[in-house]
């Protein structure tokens, strides 16, 4: 079964904006969590241009103490001060993306070959912690097989060009290239798939009947665990809900 796990990154970016309180994060997290969300996501940047380091010590209590069963996604590069967080922090799962600090939004994937001594001994770390590892991988189906080899749990395939698709045949070629990648995760043992970037209801409402099935295929064809969501998901429509 599909679980959806909401992003939180763009509430913190609205209340950073002039320095308030509002929106706050605690409270969009228990909006989205009684609505049915299994999970929150955030991903603490070096800058702390959104999510602050205090928001996860918030959202950290806040799933300790009144929703135990809610997953909480923490997503970064793996540094010393990340790891620290996320030992503090102690969530469900990890996502280690390979952004450079100055980078202002993902807009790639992990070179698992390329860095496979890094990401082997980084994903033991988060993993003797007790927390699942999943890598940030483009959608190319032996990305797999090579986040496997260093120990992660799950990948999580960057959905960003597709969310960014225009024109219906862009968007079929994307989901091709997410549905093999996803098929090939999910046919490994004891391995699972995980997928976000640029995924917003604004989108589902703009391309309609295809975003739907795409949306359909991304949930069902897929097999994903965790779909995650955010942007236009946070605001408007979580007040709504």
């Amino acid at each position: 079964m599909t679980k959806l796990s909401v992003n939180l990154n763009a509430v913190a970016y609205l209340r950073n904006r002039r320095d308030v309180p509002w929106p706050d994060l605690t409270s969009m997290a228990r909006l989205v969590l009684d609505a049915g969300a299994a999970g929150i996501t955030v991903h603490p940047r070096p800058d702390e241009r959104h999510i602050r380091r205090s928001d996860v010590r918030a959202l950290t209590a806040l799933l300790r103490d009144e929703y135990p069963a809610a997953e909480f996604n923490i997503e970064g590069y793996p540094t010393t001060d990340f790891f620290s967080l996320v030992a503090n922090a102690q969530p469900t799962q990890v996502t280690l993306v390979p952004d450079h600090p100055d980078q202002l939004t993902s807009d790639h994937g992990w070179d698992i070959e390329a860095d496979k001594d890094f990401l082997r001994t980084e994903t033991a770390k988060y993993r003797n912690l007790g927390c699942r590892v999943a890598l940030f991988v483009d959608p190319v189906p032996h990305n797999a097989d090579l986040a496997k080899t260093v120990g992660a749990d799950r990948i999580e395939l960057y959905t960003g060009p597709y969310g960014a698709a225009q024109d219906n045949q862009t968007i079929q070629n994307e989901l091709e290239l997410l549905a093999t990648t996803a098929e090939r995760a999910n046919a490994l043992e004891k391995f699972k798939v995980n997928a976000g970037h640029d995924l917003n209801t604004f989108l589902c409402l703009r391309r309609e009947r295809v975003m739907r099935m795409g949306l359909w295929m991304l949930s069902n064809i897929l097999a994903l665990i965790h779909l995650s969501f955010w942007s236009a998901l946070d605001w408007g429509d979580l007040q709504s809900a």
